[in-house]
């Protein structure tokens, strides 16, 4: 992609609406645009970043058995009727009138049309479990919409549902969606804690929050933080007995969103040394609300015995656009973003430091077309000053940037700076080919 042709607008300054350095870095690196109030435009950059989080989500969902689906937005209202929670989303719920004066919303979230989905086909013991997801756009109309895509009204969110037998074979759908939750968030290259959280509207008697700990979120939790040392990335999400014990080892360590927080069992549970007081962001939220609404919409299903038994539920939610944000809070500094390399918009930045001089560009634009269909390149091809070509591939965050100039190409060496460290390297060029293959594949 040649910057010259691309949809790419940057700004110098900090926007005096943004607080979050992810709002502020978003906004400066032409990623987003407000709409208006807590809805924004993705731009190329923006979107290309949006879209690598949400395959990756995908992805590993698919591979471990998490069948993909796609529900409507928009959602009839009689379903919410029948669950009892029309009213309950208040003023955050958006809702609409058809020509025939039916009363529609933008669904905030999908509990009831998934439950009405199964409800017609779920019908037999053989059909059970069963954990399907989809990844779409949903509408709250948030009563003061703040820090950019963190906490906004229109936001793109992945969410599953799981369906059981029973109480024990829904708690260990559960504890398979928390450990895979805890990957995708190590995948991502975020240091997320999970603790015990209030249900809210959704419902249920088991609830925990993902929260990525800054200094400047809205969320205030507790935590022991031996939490930090358990290690369950490793775990095959199939094997039922390992899944539940890694969940439970992480829950029999103290962790707490305010509204769950118990500071008497925090202090004689947690020794004083360990006790941590922090703010985060909220990027995931798991429930298990067991046959809440399967009671609703007659979601049963027939025994091997022959009897009539209700489906057991629960719901799992990662906010897709919050985690671009979210990533960009964990992995920035004073010159930009900093992107981890797997979830770069690109991989290489190439810089032609004299646009005016042919040996460079003739130099940039042969790489470009030899490296191109091999890597994802941004070349900045554009006729400005080095100073600018510099300072906007460092506000972009690209891992590795390939500085092309003339003094370097007479002696046979191409320079490449690694944005994470901002160390310089002088590469031969005969050599520059290996070093990016091996560099891409770490």
């Amino acid at each position: 992609m040649k910057l010259s042709k691309y949809y790419s607008f940057t700004l110098r300054e900090d926007p005096n609406e943004a607080y979050l350095n992810s709002h502020k870095l978003m906004l400066r690196a032409g990623m987003i645009r407000q709409a208006t109030s807590g809805i924004y435009t993705w731009l190329p950059l923006g979107l290309k970043v949006l879209n690598k989080i949400k395959d990756l989500i995908r992805n590993i969902h698919i591979k471990n058995e998490i069948y993909e689906i796609l529900m409507p937005t928009i959602q009839p209202s009689d379903i919410w009727k029948k669950s009892g929670r029309f009213n309950d989303y208040g003023k955050e719920m958006l809702k609409i009138f058809d020509r025939n004066d039916n009363t529609l919303l933008y669904g905030p979230t999908n509990e009831e049309m998934i439950t009405d989905l199964v409800s017609n086909d779920l019908k037999s013991y053989k059909d059970l479990p069963k954990l399907l997801f989809h990844t779409q756009w949903k509408f709250r109309d948030e009563i003061r919409p703040r820090f950019g895509v963190m906490r906004c009204r229109e936001f793109l969110m992945k969410d599953a549902y799981s369906f059981d037998l029973d109480y024990e074979n829904s708690y260990f759908s559960y504890c398979k969606m928390f450990i895979l939750y805890m990957k995708i968030f190590n995948l991502l290259g975020l240091n997320v804690i999970p603790v015990k959280a209030d249900s809210g509207p959704i419902g249920g008697a088991l609830s925990h929050e993902f929260i990525l700990e800054t200094s400047n979120g809205e969320t205030l939790f507790f935590y022991d933080k031996t939490i930090l040392d358990k290690d369950c990335y490793n775990i095959n999400l199939n094997d039922k007995e390992l899944v539940i014990k890694a969940t439970e080892d992480l829950l029999s360590v103290y962790s707490s969103s305010s509204e769950t927080h118990d500071e008497a069992l925090f202090k004689s549970k947690t020794s004083p040394q360990n006790q941590i007081c922090s703010k985060g962001i909220e990027v995931g939220h798991i429930f298990y609300f067991g046959t809440k609404y399967s009671e609703a919409f007659d979601a049963n299903y027939i025994t091997s015995n022959g009897e009539k038994k209700l489906i057991h539920s629960g719901s799992y939610g990662i906010g897709v656009s919050r985690l671009v944000a979210a990533v960009i809070e964990a992995n920035n500094d004073d010159k930009g973003i900093i992107w981890p390399k797997q979830v770069s918009p690109y991989d290489l930045g190439l810089i032609n430091v004299r646009f005016d001089n042919s040996k460079s560009k003739d130099f940039s634009e042969e790489f470009y077309k030899k490296f191109t269909n091999k890597y994802e390149v941004i070349y900045d091809d554009r006729e400005v000053r080095a100073g600018k070509k510099f300072n906007d591939m460092d506000l972009i965050g690209v891992p590795l940037q390939v500085i092309v100039g003339e003094k370097n190409l007479l002696n046979s060496n191409i320079e490449v700076k690694h944005r994470n460290t901002g160390k310089l390297q002088l590469i031969s060029l005969d050599k520059i080919e290996s070093y990016l293959e091996k560099y891409c594949e770490c």
